[in-house]
């Protein structure tokens, strides 16, 4: 990890209202679905939409200040027929389920959106992130993830697009990636500069050599140990913002969370987020007004070990989405006069 730049101080600049469609955020919320298992090989995260929207989501948004409209899901086709190129399962229904996700997110952003993508795999960030840079084109992502996700077809170690999503969107690893087949619609179309990792604990050797060659700003758990949390988001925010604001895409994948707090996810890593952590990462995101899309993937019912342990994990994802879009720990939503008040008080403190 290294830090860039002088931090960004002051969080009002992040706030001044932008004029057209990619940054006037947070007037309505678009909640869209997308149950989808192909980008890895274990059956169930397909259901976690549904089991995203039964712990209540749609009732805690209804308690914010936005018009809320739920797309309910989309439907996927998966083909009968779909060899593996190189060591790459299902690339042809990975690529269409995406294309088809592209065009969903970009008519809601392009509506005026703040739109919400429930998965299903994190190969769907894939087209979430493509539909998003359609009609916001100077967006920037920030990953929060155990995971690098930025595998190429030739470093991935199981060949699963779930893990290589970072790769197809990124200009500088245009060289790198195979043509495969189901992706002909597919253009990269973000520089590594406009990426930051929040609380990686197992990336690949290939994916290590991608991140150093290429300069990506990211924070392990390690890093968020010994920074903390505020630090490693005022980094962030100076990354990625301090030049000028622009439309920030959030893809959170549960697993981010420690296991002790969301145990039904496909790959569990020991040491990760705690609630506190997690929910920082998101009150800050909402707190720049920046926030244009978030995804929330990788939440599977299928591998919790009791009923317990998918209402642990579905009711995870729900804070951290409320949160996203202004629900606050004492209850309520985060309004610009709750935030002054708080910042005044802190001034009298000092």
């Amino acid at each position: 990890m290294a830090l860039r730049g002088p931090l960004l101080r002051t969080q009002g600049l992040l706030r001044t209202q932008l004029n057209n469609t990619c940054q006037s955020r947070a007037h309505s919320v678009a909640v869209l679905g997308a149950p989808f298992s192909k980008g890895q090989k274990r059956r169930g995260v397909e259901h976690g939409p549904k089991a995203i929207r039964d712990a209540g989501l749609i009732e805690r948004l209804s308690n914010l200040d936005y018009p809320l409209h739920d797309f309910g899901d989309l439907s996927f086709q998966y083909l009968e027929k779909d060899e593996p190129y190189m060591h790459v399962p299902f690339p042809r229904t990975v690529g269409r389920a995406n294309k088809l996700l592209s065009g969903a997110v970009s008519n809601a952003v392009g509506a005026g959106h703040t739109t919400i993508m429930l998965g299903g795999d994190h190969s769907l960030a894939i087209g979430s992130v493509e539909g998003h840079a359609r009609q916001c084109p100077d967006l920037c992502l920030i990953w929060v993830d155990a995971h690098a996700d930025i595998n190429t077809p030739l470093t991935s170690p199981s060949g699963n697009l779930h893990g290589q999503s970072v790769a197809f969107m990124l200009k500088e690893l245009q060289n790198k990636m195979p043509e495969l087949p189901g992706f002909s619609w597919m253009k990269p179309f973000l520089s590594a500069k406009d990426l930051v990792y929040i609380g990686l604990r197992d990336v690949d050797p290939g994916e290590y050599d991608i991140l150093k060659d290429l300069g990506v700003q990211y924070f392990t758990m390690r890093d968020i140990d010994r920074l903390g949390i505020q630090r490693v988001m005022e980094v962030t925010f100076d990354h990625l913002l301090s030049r000028k604001q622009r439309p920030i895409h959030l893809s959170f994948d549960i697993d981010a969370m420690d296991p002790s707090l969301a145990p039904a996810t496909g790959t569990p890593v020991n040491g990760g987020l705690t609630y506190r952590e997690g929910i920082w990462i998101t009150e800050e995101i909402h707190n720049t007004g920046l926030l244009s899309v978030m995804d929330l993937v990788e939440v599977n019912p299928a591998l919790g070990v009791s009923r317990e342990a998918v209402a642990s994990t579905a009711s995870m994802a729900v804070d951290v989405i409320a949160s996203s879009l202004g629900q606050t720990r004492e209850g309520g939503p985060i309004t610009q006069e709750s935030q002054t008040l708080k910042d005044d008080t802190e001034q009298l403190r000092l």
